[in-house]
């Protein structure tokens, strides 16, 4: 301990910032008097209440979490509240203001609802003070409304999962305050309020979208997005929801669509795509007319969904310039009867000129996957690495 000891201090704050909870960064100060006032300056805090199990020990956690950002007197750039319904959560808001005036950079709010029906409801304050924040993190929470929304003129990072929200137009004002939003993601929950959940964000350049498979489905439940910066788009929806992409993407780079109900809309608007994951069912009566992806160069296709086959022969088709392909079962293959492999009568270019890598995880060697494999290694002219394993084994 004396070696570690003699090390300066900023290598032990960068100690100290990795371990796992505040408790343990305020444990350290029994060490020696060297290490006294160190936890005062360290700039990442961590408060987990799962040690405190009953009534008296709530108060003590809140206790702790009060005095402590009362005592830390550096700024502090990292701050995370991992709660349970058991804890004092009615002094977060208390909790907020503290950190904001401490110049907190990087807020996370996580609390678990399992043990609780009733949601934790954050202060407006969380609003007023988040003009200095780059990254804010909520998960299972409540926001509500407030009649205006100041700048978050630095937030960069914006994670918002499983929250609940005042309405549809709370979500695009908050979205619209965000100047500067880089990354976004959302996980949609039951009954959080919104419908069209819309992103209007011109700086927006990495947007995760997903919506629980606990919603239900209706025509009025989807995303709008109007992200003309976005170069990573990763949407996951249920059957029945929408995606609706207002104005082109020239930058983006990769997308991936999952379980999508009619994925063509969203091909049609992402055709500059370099990247694209798919993991889609597949209707041949809805095959349309003129879509190329003249920049894709990688492409990765579940083959869990039913027509899988067709709608890769189509993607081949429509990639002139495609590089590599990867085949994976991502999902639970449902009971659905699937498609027959029919060998295409004309090869797709990219086969015959460009594709190089190929590659097919969890093959499973049925006689409709050795058609496939054997189809794409006769045309493949310009392949040079091949890899293809099943699921108990590394490589085939």
């Amino acid at each position: 301990m004396d070696r570690i000891s003699q090390l300066p201090d900023t290598l032990l704050l960068r100690i100290l910032s990795e371990l796992p909870t505040a408790k343990d960064v305020v444990a350290t100060m029994v060490l020696s008097k060297r290490w006294l006032p160190l936890w005062k300056s360290v700039p990442k805090l961590v408060f987990k209440d799962d040690i405190y199990q009953n009534i008296n020990d709530t108060g003590r956690f809140s206790r702790f979490v009060h005095r402590s950002l009362i005592l830390h007197k550096a700024p502090l750039e990292t701050l995370c509240f991992q709660l349970t319904q058991t804890s004092s959560v009615v002094d977060i808001g208390i909790w907020i203001e503290m950190a904001l005036q401490r110049g907190v950079r990087d807020l996370s709010i996580d609390i678990d609802c399992t043990s609780s029906t009733t949601p934790v409801t954050l202060p407006r304050s969380l609003y007023t003070g988040c003009g200095i924040l780059v990254t804010l993190i909520l998960k299972s929470v409540t926001l509500v409304d407030s009649s205006s929304l100041p700048s978050f003129s630095t937030l960069k990072t914006l994670n918002l999962l499983s929250v609940k929200y005042p309405g549809d137009e709370f979500v695009k004002r908050l979205l619209l305050n965000c100047h500067v939003l880089e990354d976004l993601h959302v996980e949609q929950c039951l009954d959080d309020n919104v419908t069209a959940f819309t992103v209007r964000v011109p700086s927006l350049k990495s947007a995760l979208l997903d919506k629980t498979l606990d919603r239900g489905f209706g025509e009025d439940d989807g995303f709008v997005i109007d992200a003309p910066s976005l170069e990573l788009l990763d949407v996951l929806i249920i059957s029945g929801s929408f995606c609706i992409i207002e104005n082109d993407m020239p930058n983006i780079d990769r997308v991936s669509v999952v379980l999508y109900h009619d994925p063509w809309k969203i091909l049609w608007d992402t055709t500059s795509v370099k990247r694209l994951s798919l993991c889609v069912p597949y209707s041949k009566a809805s095959n349309p007319v003129g879509l190329v992806f003249h920049r894709l160069v990688r492409l990765e296709m579940c083959t869990s969904e039913p027509e899988w086959f067709s709608l890769l022969m189509f993607v081949l088709r429509a990639s002139p310039n495609l590089r590599a392909l990867k085949l994976q079962r991502c999902c639970i293959r449902g009971q659905e009867l699937f498609s027959f492999w029919n060998e295409p009568s004309l090869v797709p270019e990219c086969l015959l000129s460009s594709i190089k890598t190929f590659e097919w995880v969890d093959y499973e060697g049925t006689i409709e996957e050795k058609e496939v494999v054997a189809f794409i290694l006769r045309s493949g002219r310009c392949l040079k690495k091949v890899n293809i394993s099943s699921a108990t084994t590394d490589s085939g």
